[in-house]
């Protein structure tokens, strides 16, 4: 498109009543921040697309964090983040004020709460399409309760008609010179918290029309929100499950690495790679469970491109073999089979790691560890062995 599209996302609140645990845009959300989530949404959706990110002047490190998983080319159209005001309205004008310098009239900004990381890409074209042709457009969904307004002291005063009312979304969309006109004079009015960007533009005068919601594009509120959210992120019908199995000698060298932490030992585990048996062990169940060959077919020991190569790669790329087909990894269990080194005290180290290179959350990784009694070659210590089970969950 000719016109430049930018998203506006909203991400300076404090989020209390999704209870403790800080700003909830921060919060994870199945191994992704929630502003993770709604920025790789936004951004892969419209990919002519910029995004700007209001934030709190006291979260540049959380912000830091939230787009470091970003891919690379998705992290590439990020504009340098905005700081916010003390309430949502402010927020969005400074957002504005910032967005001028890269921003002309005609072109469009949609405003968006980074609590809402599940905009699918038919809203957000809905959102262009509607802006396109009215200057100012929000999403909504019809009523299906019947709403009363009620008086201080709980009292009914009306009933109002539910087929006129509608709940509103974001993004909410508009021609940018429109909204940010609108949300300068609320500013130098001192207009009263308006709650929302259709609301500054039609205290400014401006007609603002409706365009369908989405059902799916709740904003995280309450912890309860959060609860359902994770449910969703893993209601996939399709359950498979992949085993993998890998056995690396030992040999010389003072550490080997396992999990992808580097522990100190006597020996070194010996491989064209760094001979991280334990994710070797992991990437080929998770390649397992969608059936795409296996660790050797992926990255070919006769390569050299992969000798001395880190591991997490490997994983990693697994990994994205499942999300590039829709599917989550619901859960990986290790088992590590060695005299030693003794694995209990890197245990912790080891799951975490393992999470952060699946994108898991802590409670959806196990490991474990046994010896074989001095039994094999693992049991005279000649070699290091591990076996996983991946469990997945596809479309």
């Amino acid at each position: 498109m000719a016109e430049r599209c930018v998203f506006l996302v909203v991400a300076a609140g404090r989020g209390s009543r999704a209870g403790a645990g800080g700003p909830k845009q921060y919060r994870d959300l199945g191994g992704k921040q929630v502003l993770t989530r709604t920025l790789e949404a936004l951004l892969a959706a419209a990919p002519d697309s910029q995004a700007k990110v209001v934030i709190h002047a006291d979260d540049f490190d959380l912000y830091e964090l939230a787009v470091a998983p970003l891919a690379d080319d998705l992290r590439a159209r990020l504009l340098a983040p905005a700081v916010g005001g003390a309430t949502r309205q402010e927020s969005v004008c400074n957002g504005l004020d910032a967005l001028a310098e890269v921003c002309d009239a005609a072109d469009y900004v949609l405003i968006h709460d980074a609590a809402r990381p599940f905009v699918t890409p038919a809203l957000i074209e809905r959102a262009l399409d509607a802006a396109r042709e009215k200057g100012a457009a929000i999403p909504g969904l019809g009523v299906t309760d019947t709403i009363k307004q009620i008086a201080a002291d709980s009292r009914i005063v009306a009933t109002p008609e539910r087929a006129s009312l509608r709940a509103v979304q974001t993004p909410q969309a508009f021609r940018f010179g429109l909204i940010h006109k609108a949300h300068l004079a609320a500013r130098k009015d001192g207009a009263a918290e308006l709650t929302d960007d259709a609301a500054v533009a039609e205290w400014a005068g401006h007609c603002v029309f409706i365009f369908p919601g989405d059902t799916e594009n709740g904003k995280l509120t309450t912890m309860e929100d959060f609860l359902r959210a994770e449910a969703k992120l893993y209601d996939l019908p399709d359950i498979r499950t992949g085993m993998g199995f890998d056995v690396h000698a030992l040999g010389v060298g003072d550490h080997v690495w396992l999990g992808g932490v580097k522990i100190p030992h006597d020996q070194g585990l010996i491989g064209h790679s760094d001979a991280d048996v334990l994710l070797h062990a992991i990437t080929d169940a998770v390649l397992g469970a969608i059936a795409d060959g296996d660790i050797g077919a992926h990255f070919p020991p006769s390569d050299e491109k992969w000798r001395g190569a880190a591991s997490d790669q490997f994983l990693a790329h697994a990994v994205s073999l499942v999300a590039a087909k829709g599917g989550r990894i619901a859960h990986v269990d290790a088992t590590l089979m060695c005299e030693r080194p003794k694995v209990g005290p890197h245990r912790d180290a080891i799951r975490a790691r393992i999470a952060e290179i699946m994108g898991l959350p802590l409670d959806r990784v196990a490991v474990k560890a046994t010896t074989t009694e001095k039994l094999g070659f693992t049991g005279r210590q000649e070699g290091i062995a591990a076996q996983a089970v991946a469990t997945v969950r596809l479309p």
